[in-house]
């Protein structure tokens, strides 16, 4: 049986695109046997596993830029989820590996180069992060979701770069407002403000929310993927549900429906909120990640989407965040000024029209049937 592999995980950002690339492919290729390497420990397996596919979790240790006591264990762990990825593909007979990044990805790209099987890698963000430029070192093609990516890579890895858009979940494409308004009991009439802090959810996203709520619901029901933030909520800053006020530590299969039935969306910049915002066309207020701790991809997706006219960018200066003041009026400013609204949705749906996981998936079927 025809078998391909993937690879990815540590945040939901790493694991939903594959799903999606698989989900075509399965269309393109029925009866294809699909399994998937990644973290033993995490997300990981539940999110893979409820999407149908096999998982196999190998040791998976982060790659960091700085100096971190921890880069020696987790050079013991990558060189255990080499081997280990290895023992995998091995068994399984792969025809290719398709990586959509992520730390835990490095040793399955490397364990299927060194055995011959082709790897196919993904990058979601507007520059590539240090997994991707690893992994481009064994990969016959490099997606990219930006076409501006590929200048970020070195010249002998140019040729292989194709720009395919940022692939995403075809429940994305046809949801159901109404579906999504049945399922966060909210009428009709109601305009829906989605804030989203990313699978992880983000504290400084929360603060904001708690602080400048007053002002939001004077204009929308406001629902809130508040992420797992148990720090969050023991000191005291998680809010009580109310009629105006919706809050959700994950929405999981109800997504999709629930960004249709929204006006517009809050949250951070990271490359599956935007993406999938994008695919419903709808226009972003974004909060990126900045400062210390971050690589800065959270401010160049955003400036992207920005420049293109889909979004609103509050910046923070520093290692300072946005203010609850400034969000406020950002959302107070779009909420009555509907011409600006649609002309943000407008471009909002230009860049989300482009189906990235079809795209892919056909290239990796010509692949396979040349």
């Amino acid at each position: 049986m025809l078998s391909i592999a993937f690879t990815g995980g540590g945040t939901g950002g790493h694991i939903y695109p594959g799903l999606a690339v698989a989900a075509a492919l399965t269309e393109l290729l029925p009866g294809c046997r699909m399994f998937w390497i990644g973290s033993a420990a995490g997300m990981d397996r539940l999110i893979v596993e409820g999407a149908g596919l096999v998982f196999f979790g190998v040791p998976s240790g982060k790659l960091r830029r700085y100096f971190s006591l921890k880069n020696l264990s987790d050079v013991v762990k990558i060189g255990a989820g080499f081997f280990a990825a290895r023992r995998i593909l091995k068994k399984e007979h792969p025809r290719l590996l398709f990586s959509k990044g992520g730390f835990v990805s490095v040793p399955p790209c490397a364990a299927a180069s060194s055995l011959g099987i082709p790897v196919f890698t993904h990058e979601s963000d507007y520059s590539p992060g240090l997994a991707t430029r690893i992994n481009a070192r064994f990969a016959a093609r490099i997606f990219t979701a930006y076409e501006d990516t590929a200048a970020f890579f070195p010249p002998r890895f140019r040729e292989r770069t194709v720009s395919a858009g940022n692939p995403v979940r075809p429940g994305f494409r046809n949801a159901d407002a109404a579906a999504g308004r049945a399922f966060l009991g909210i009428a009709s009439e109601e305009r829906v403000l989605l804030v989203l802090g990313g699978s992880q959810g983000a504290r400084e996203v929360n603060e904001l929310i708690r602080e400048s709520l007053p002002k939001l619901t004077e204009y929308y029901t406001v629902v809130h993927q508040t992420g797992p933030n148990q720090d969050w909520e023991r000191t005291g800053g998680s809010i009580p549900a109310s009629a105006r006020y919706r809050p959700y530590a994950y929405i999981r299969e109800e997504m999709p429906q629930v960004l249709a039935a929204a006006e517009l969306v809050l949250g951070r910049s990271g490359a599956g909120t935007v993406w999938e915002a994008a695919t419903a066309g709808k226009p972003m207020v974004l909060i990126p990640l900045h400062g210390s701790g971050t690589r800065g991809d959270q401010v160049e997706n955003a400036a992207f989407f920005e420049k293109a006219g889909a979004a609103v960018v509050i910046k923070g200066t520093g290692d300072r965040g946005a203010t609850a003041a400034v969000l406020a009026a950002a959302v107070a400013a779009l909420a009555e000024d509907t011409p600006m609204r649609n002309a943000m949705a407008a471009a909002s749906a230009r860049i989300g029209s482009r189906d990235g996981a079809d795209l892919i998936a056909r290239s990796l079927l010509a692949e396979i049937e040349p």
